[in-house]
């Protein structure tokens, strides 16, 4: 095996199951520094003429002659800057179920209007990519090194020879808010609205959430929140240190199990593999699923320890998104399903 694809296969791996990340173990306007220029818009139709810039979270600055306006990005940048009136022109990464429905990554997306170079890990049509004349590629980000999410390593060298500048939003190791920032900057800098009542409205909403989760985790200290995901063979079990979500919702003041580092270390830090054997290693009263088409869902599990479970056996299991849509709207219901199952919750281990 390669370096570069044990590379992949090791990156696929970590971010698999429990951490942040895609299908993995189981297979296995003028800007400024900040991106703080293009100002408010009613879409990219308000972008400023002339030439563009954003400094992105690796410390690099894209740069072009004007408001880029062919944008090809990773599809749940593409479902948020959607929601900023962002248009896109190709998407990559899980966009469409089997039967040709919008994957629960694509968010808001009209799924039959973009261009979709890849539907899975490692999936990315170069020559359907230049077609589009690109003048942005634009992905998150899950590790220190600002690896560009779901662009191949293999293709990278290719990809980037088109020429379209790159953009990527860290999503490694910090807490929900930042990447939140981060994305209304880049929406901004593109020319979408970003002061209009909609997304005034959407922020407020994820204070008032944010406020809800935490008198939630206040008034009930005791109830333990599992976080999971399901593959054929294994479980496995995240930490709350590296994803962005469970950073914040744990700053909240929500009670998590964590799993040892030493436990974490195959998983690289994000996550604990167990056999379903023993699954019922920690105790939990609320378990949070991993959502993505990738992962197993909690319906279709049949394993008998699974339904074992106190926490299954009392309907106390909700849906998580390991990879948010980074717009506040779209955030407003992790926050929210998560308060309700606390504020409703039973102890039950």
């Amino acid at each position: 095996m390669s370096n570069a694809r044990a590379t992949t296969l090791s990156r696929r791996g970590l971010l698999a199951a429990g951490g942040a990340l895609g299908l993995g173990a189981a297979l296995t306007a003028c800007g400024t520094d900040d991106g703080k220029s293009g100002g408010p818009g009613s879409g990219a139709a308000g972008a400023k003429s002339g030439p563009w810039t954003f400094e992105d979270d690796r410390g690099q600055r894209a740069k072009a002659g004007k408001t880029p306006s062919a944008i090809v990005a990773f599809v749940g940048v593409a479902a948020a800057l959607h929601d900023y009136g962002v248009p896109v022109k190709g998407v990559f990464g899980p966009t469409t179920t089997k039967d040709g429905k919008p994957d629960v990554q694509a968010g808001d997306l009209d799924v039959t209007e973009v261009t979709i170079l890849g539907n899975e890990w490692g999936q990315f049509n170069i020559e359907k990519y230049a077609a589009l004349a690109p003048d942005l590629l634009v992905s998150t980000m899950f590790d220190a090194a600002g690896t560009l999410w779901y662009v191949p390593e293999e293709q990278k060298k290719k990809i980037l020879g088109v020429g379209a500048p790159t953009v990527g939003i860290s999503v490694y190791d910090r807490q929900l808010t930042r990447p939140l920032e981060r994305m209304l900057a880049l929406a901004r800098s593109l020319g979408g609205d970003v002061t209009g009542d909609k997304v005034t409205q959407a922020k407020k909403r994820f204070a008032d959430a944010a406020a809800r989760l935490r008198a939630a985790a206040k008034a009930k200290p005791g109830i333990k929140v599992l976080v999971g995901s399901a593959s054929q063979d294994l479980f496995y079990v995240s930490g709350t240190n590296l994803s962005v979500d469970l950073e914040y919702f744990k700053a909240l003041g929500v009670n998590f199990v964590e799993p040892p580092e030493s436990a974490k270390k195959q998983g690289g830090g994000w996550y604990e593999s167990l056999s379903w054997e023993n699954i019922d290693k920690y105790p939990a009263d609320i378990i949070m699923m991993d959502n993505r088409t990738s992962a197993i869902q909690p319906a279709a599990i049949t394993q008998a320890t699974w339904k074992k479970l106190p926490a299954v056996k009392a309907g106390q299991v909700i849906a998580r998104n390991p990879e948010p849509i980074l717009s506040y709207d779209k955030c407003v219901p992790l926050l929210d399903d998560l308060a309700k199952a606390i504020e409703t919750a039973k102890k039950v281990s």
